[in-house]
């Protein structure tokens, strides 16, 4: 079907099989049309409505059926251009590619950082935007507050007592550009005290330890075991007196900091005057386990709690935030940060308050979920020898394998077959000989992609096992 004909009879094209719901029989008839070529790829679909006149059903059957397929890779869309097919249907894996600015691209995607793009709530954003410049006051549209934007830290507030547990007030937000900035803001202030070091997790997030070290504060490593932040290493160090932990879902182990650690930890900075960040990676998606709680709310006057919207809407939207209280105050006071713009901290804030965000991570949560057990049933039916850890709760898993492997080589293979994958020793600062492990990020890749993700990642490594 060409371009130009997206006006014609879908009725003739799509055949609704009367089978339960009516937009699963709508998201079904248009995946069988994409698959079987008689809607081809770059096919401008004809807008909701329209298509829902033609068909007899309510136009939210057809919203509902868009959403699903696009999530699925066969649709894509864009603000002003409609809905079309991106599927073009060919069972060739394609090998790696290269850019025009010489970046690699690949097929399947699978390191881990990224959320679901596709799913980024456009219409909702763009609606609290307009809400946002009709209803933000004159002098909001002045020089910004240096703390944020106040309708935004009160939402924020509420948010992370509710959701978080978290002890805090409008008055202990801090609304930055994101964690990096705020990290970076927070080593200026430790150093401007005195502390010129912080214990970090090993394995951790490098972006984050470069952040450190830019700001002057060195990094010193502490093992990450299955309970989490080893404490007793770190009290061990009578040099230490900060440290950065992500409690509620460790990067990249997945694992959660066990109970009697968290009581440790807090019961070490009791004792020595201690610091914690405690950045909460992943927090907000959770599928096999209860919330578990901030450690800021057992401790608010020893922890930092950091946070985001870079894994629950998008990097690009630049939002983070910070909650410190009392003395922990003076590490701000200390350095200069700066916020992100007043606008879109009101549109972030527009979207609280109408309940939106709310109901952006629920949908999120069932849908990487969805993608989760896809993802995991697909190692087990393919890579049976692999032990996957950290699947509980994030956006992604790893995989450990008894023997000895050079994860290094099996990265590469990878790579050469159009997959991206990241070892976890790219993530350690000390080498640790017994790394067997890779790191899957499942949160931006379609869910039509997942199962050929993962055999294109067991044709790779059975090839390189035997050229090996």
């Amino acid at each position: 079907m060409a371009r130009q004909s997206t006006r014609a009879a879908w009725t003739v094209v799509l055949t609704l099989d009367g089978l339960g719901k009516l937009h699963q029989q709508v998201e079904r008839a248009l995946r069988e049309a994409v698959r079987s070529g008689r809607v081809s790829s770059g096919t401008v679909l004809p807008p909701s409505r329209e298509l829902a006149a033609q068909l007899g059903c309510s136009r939210w059957a057809v919203t509902q059926a868009y959403g699903q397929l696009v999530t699925e890779g066969y649709l894509a869309t864009r603000v002003g251009s409609g809905t079309w097919v991106s599927w073009s249907g060919s069972s060739r894996p394609p090998v790696r590619r290269t850019s025009t600015a010489g970046v690699p691209t690949y097929r399947f995607d699978l390191a881990p950082g990224a959320p679901d793009l596709r799913a980024f709530p456009r219409t909702r954003w763009a609606e609290a935007a307009r809400a946002a410049s009709r209803t933000i006051p004159t002098a909001g549209l002045g020089y910004p507050d240096e703390q944020g934007y106040l309708p935004l830290r009160e939402l924020m507030s509420d948010y992370l007592q509710r959701s978080r547990g978290a002890i805090v007030t409008a008055d202990d937000v801090v609304i930055r550009s994101g964690v990096s900035a705020s990290v970076r803001q927070l080593c200026t202030g430790l150093r401007a005290t005195g502390i010129d070091r912080i214990a970090v997790e090993d394995p951790g997030w490098t972006r984050l330890r470069a952040v450190i070290e830019s700001a002057g504060v060195r990094t010193e490593p502490v093992p990450v075991d299955q309970h989490g932040l080893d404490v007793e290493r770190l009290a061990r160090r009578d040099d230490l007196r900060a440290v950065l932990v992500t409690a509620a879902h460790q990067f990249p182990t997945g694992v959660v900091l066990a109970p009697q650690r968290r009581l440790e930890l807090i019961e070490w900075a009791r004792r020595h005057g201690g610091v914690i960040l405690e950045d909460d990676y992943d927090a907000e998606f959770r599928y096999d386990r209860s919330p578990v709680g901030t450690l800021q709310g057992m401790a608010p006057e020893h922890v930092v709690l950091l946070g985001s919207v870079s894994k629950t809407l998008s990097p690009a939207i630049g939002i983070g935030w910070l909650v410190a209280q009392g003395r922990l105050r003076e590490l701000l006071e200390r350095s200069s940060g700066h916020g992100p713009s007043t606008l879109d901290q009101a549109t972030f804030a527009e979207l609280m308050a109408a309940g939106a965000y709310d109901r952006h991570l629920r949908a999120m949560q069932r849908r990487y979920k969805r993608r989760r057990d896809q993802l995991l049933a697909a190692v087990r039916r393919e890579l049976p020898t692999w032990t996957i850890g950290g699947a509980a709760a994030g956006l992604h898993l790893t995989l450990t394998h008894p023997a000895s492997l050079d994860t290094a080589r099996l990265t590469v293979a990878a790579r050469d077959a159009g997959t991206r994958i990241v070892p976890l020793a790219a993530y350690r600062i000390h080498a640790n000989g017994s790394d067997n492990g890779i790191v899957l990020g499942y949160g931006n890749i379609a869910d039509n992609e997942v199962a050929p993700a993962i055999q294109s990642l067991a044709t790779a490594f059975a090839s390189a096992a035997t050229s090996a």
